[in-house]
């Protein structure tokens, strides 16, 4: 077998076989997310992309070479000495999980509206209407839940942050962030601005009334739903977070749309910003 040949058959091996025998570890709330030495991964399909560091790749070599910061060859090696029994296909895109919106449970809104409004320091002035219109409501664990809709108006998704002692964030099975957002206000505006969550974005917003500020759900360089953003009038702003990540996210962005300015928070993020000023 050529080495070509060996490359091929290799690089189909699944993601996750690779980082379960890397020894990652699957994220609890997210199917997409694993925790590994060199940081969070996103992995989607036959992609990665790690967002401590900025960088992604594409198959099971160069996620080998990415996890043991080895070669080519090294990195064949390897997958040939964990796989080598292994008959492996070429993969195509794994079906999607469908959406599971977690259901609504008014008896704990009064912990995540406390959680909001005196953790965070979000006024209530914007999170009633938001509630009203089943924008943002507590599950059963009294996370707070926020929808991401799309161009249409629909669900596709829901940012989910704990509200209890430990602090947790992630999102509903199934969802769908390349394909819509939360953002507030629901109208377009003069001024948008990108955050990195659904509580930076309300923090933004509060701090700067004039603007729409919508989420990403993630410090992302290029989601699926910016290009019918960038098509809009106006003047489009970068608010990720003021740490490497953010600053790494915010510079792809830019440079794959020279359009989008950067707005960086005066803090880490912009309910760092909205706690200090209140």
């Amino acid at each position: 077998m050529t080495w070509r040949e060996r490359a091929q058959r290799l690089r189909a091996v699944p993601l996750a076989a690779v980082l379960h025998d890397a020894g990652a570890v699957p994220d609890r709330a997210d199917p997409h997310k694993w925790h590994t030495a060199q940081g969070v991964l996103s992995v989607t399909g036959t992609q990665f992309i790690n967002w401590h560091c900025g960088r992604g790749g594409g198959g099971a070599i160069d996620l080998v070479m990415h996890l043991h910061g080895v070669g080519f060859g090294q990195a064949l090696a390897w997958l040939e000495r964990h796989f080598a029994s292994v008959r492996v296909l070429p993969l195509g895109a794994p079906p999607r999980p469908p959406l599971r919106l977690p259901p609504s449970a008014p008896e704990h809104l009064a912990q995540v509206r406390r959680y909001l409004t005196e953790q965070r320091r979000l006024p209530a002035v914007l999170l009633e209407p938001l509630i009203a219109a089943g924008m943002l409501y507590a599950d059963a664990r009294a996370n707070a839940v926020f929808l991401l809709r799309d161009a249409l108006g629909q669900p596709v998704g829901a940012e989910l942050r704990g509200t209890g002692p430990v602090s947790w964030r992630g999102l509903a099975p199934g969802s769908r962030k390349d394909r819509g957002c939360f953002a507030v206000p629901g109208t377009p505006r003069a001024v948008s601005v990108l955050c990195e969550s659904a509580i930076d974005a309300l923090s933004c917003h509060a701090l700067h009334p004039d603007y729409r500020c919508l989420s990403t759900a993630g410090a992302r360089p290029d989601p699926a739903w910016l290009a019918n953003l960038l098509a809009q009038d106006g003047t489009l702003y970068c608010g990720f977070d003021r740490d490497a990540t953010g600053e790494a996210m915010a510079q792809a962005m830019l440079a794959r749309h020279p359009a989008i300015q950067r707005l960086r928070p005066s803090r880490k993020d912009w309910n760092d910003v909205l706690r200090g000023t209140v």
